[in-house]
């Protein structure tokens, strides 16, 4: 669609449906369209992928979208859910910088790549479920991403190669080392500490790496056993499927950090461990942050253990990911802080 309307020689309103189409009515501008559609109220949608004027106007700013804009955006599947665009949208537009960020639903990310592989397409977000496939779509990798063996930043050089980082890693544990909390600067709270990580996907991989790297004890708990294994072998830890961690008893001190989808909107009634066991934890930490207290979260309090919303990990590894996609400007804390607080 972008092809025909850039080449067109007459005016052409070119607009794709359904959820996957919104690019098309968001970038618009950029590819010469005569107009785009907005609906003026949410609930009276005509088709789906249909933005709202609101939207348009205030979290894509497409009244400043041209030729020059650089395209940044969210692969995931689901993607509805990420308050990302949101975040990222109105940061750009704080420091001034010539970019929009979408949420892209893709099925495939190596396919998703290979079509919108053109210059205007300068960098991507990974999230749930192609973090892994990220590494093999890549043609480098900063150390920590190829370590982690994950990747969920992607940016688009001139040469048009892919590199991948990974933000998650320092996001996910620098707000652990937070909520442990410690006086000793010279050494992280983690250190030493057994820390059980649920899931074995991109975010279990950095949680995994990074706790290791600070010097903790990993067990990784899994509903694949054999994929504990695998990433439990990767960080010299050990392995348990998920179902055993409701009578599993972990030595005073010991953290729980999940790392999987459960719990996150709209499966909000979701959670990886039983209530009953969560009050043998020091501290659980939910890297999913929609909702901001998650039913996990929740009923760990309800046992005076202390909580780390995934809030915390989002705001951090989006701070990264800020300075990645715009080349080093330094993130806007305070907004994505405010931002977060507001729409979570």
């Amino acid at each position: 669609m972008f092809q025909v309307m850039v080449h067109c020689q007459v005016p052409m309103i070119g607009l794709v449906m359904s959820e996957r189409g919104l690019m098309s009515r968001v970038l618009s501008p950029k590819f010469g369209g005569y107009l785009t559609f907005g609906i003026l109220d949410a609930t009276k949608t005509s088709a789906s992928g249909q933005p709202t004027l609101e939207e348009l106007l205030d979290v894509y700013n497409i009244r400043c979208i041209g030729p020059d804009t650089k395209v940044l955006g969210l692969i995931a599947n689901p993607v509805k859910q990420s308050k990302s665009p949101i975040l990222h949208n109105k940061c750009l537009q704080s420091v001034g910088y010539n970019a929009v960020y979408l949420p892209l639903l893709a099925d495939d990310l190596a396919r998703f790549l290979d079509t919108y592989s053109s210059p205007d397409f300068s960098g991507f977000s990974c999230s749930l479920p192609f973090k892994v496939d990220a590494v093999h779509c890549c043609h480098e990798h900063d150390a920590v991403a190829k370590s982690i063996g994950a990747i969920n930043t992607i940016v688009r050089k001139s040469d048009g190669k892919l590199v991948g980082y990974n933000t998650d890693y320092i996001g996910a544990i620098s707000a652990i080392e937070d909520g442990l909390g410690s006086k000793d600067a010279a050494m992280s709270p983690l250190s030493g500490r057994l820390i059980v990580v649920v899931g074995a996907g991109g975010a279990a991989k950095a949680i995994a790496y990074g706790a290791k790297k600070k010097g903790a004890r990993v067990v990784v708990a899994n509903r694949t056993y054999e994929k504990a294994v695998t990433l439990a072998n990767a960080v010299g830890g050990q392995a348990l499927r998920l179902a055993d961690l409701e009578n599993f008893r972990p030595e005073e001190g010991t953290i729980l950090a999940n790392a999987t989808s459960l719990g996150m909107y709209p499966n909000v009634d979701g959670t990886p461990v039983p209530k009953k066991a969560l009050r043998f934890y020091d501290v659980v930490f939910d890297a999913v942050y929609a909702p901001k207290v998650t039913r996990l979260l929740r009923e760990a309090k309800e046992h005076g253990v202390k909580v780390v919303s995934g809030v915390e990990m989002f705001v951090r590894q989006a701070m990264g990911q800020f300075e990645h996609f715009t080349g080093g400007i330094e993130a806007p804390e305070s907004l994505m802080r405010e931002i977060a607080a507001q729409y979570t």
